[in-house]
């Protein structure tokens, strides 16, 4: 199950916040495809090798694109978009290009900051997330947001990550006892 990812960091400080390396995104990719394969709803095949690029980017940029292709004007986590090459070009290629997505890496690591995950496991949730775009899944209405949400627990269940939209309870951090005596 054959996913290339083409990574582009165009952050403008270098490893701050850190990125995945491509054959990180890769392997995560590679989980997710296998499971929408195996997933009779999507209805993918294994098909050709898949490719995509994830361009990782400074929370200014991501605010551009969100803003020119959302109307939302603020940096987001990730933004997917599709390749629209017509069928009889997708024919002719050895492999399947998906898409692009645009990621922001500071806004990858305040959310996870904020909601108590590891980086990497929130990076991971929030590449596959866009990969499933780029497959046709969307969450524009509840049904949708079910059945995707369903699949990202899957594919992150299949790389031991935790489930992202399970409520965290923290408890309060407690105190040493001293003993007396």
């Amino acid at each position: 199950m054959s996913v290339t990812v083409d990574l582009i960091v165009d952050t403008g400080v270098p490893d701050d916040p850190p990125v995945p390396d491509e054959d990180t995104m890769s392997t995560w990719c590679a989980a997710a495809r296998q499971v929408l394969c195996e997933d009779a709803r999507t209805a993918l095949s294994f098909g050709k090798p898949v490719t995509l690029s994830v361009r990782v980017v400074a929370p200014e940029v991501s605010a551009d694109y969100n803003l020119n292709y959302r109307q939302r004007d603020y940096p987001t986590n990730v933004l997917s978009f599709s390749s629209e090459l017509p069928d009889f070009v997708l024919s002719s290629l050895g492999e399947q290009p998906l898409g692009d997505l645009v990621i922001c890496a500071e806004v990858i690591a305040r959310e996870a900051a904020e909601q108590g995950k590891p980086l990497f496991h929130h990076w991971a949730h929030m590449l596959i997330h866009g990969f499933l775009h780029l497959n046709g899944l969307d969450h524009e209405n509840d049904i949708e947001a079910q059945h995707m949400e369903a699949i990202e627990r899957q594919i992150l269940a299949t790389l031991d990550i935790a489930d992202p939209y399970q409520e965290r309870m923290f408890a309060e951090p407690q105190q040493p006892m001293m003993s007396v005596g």
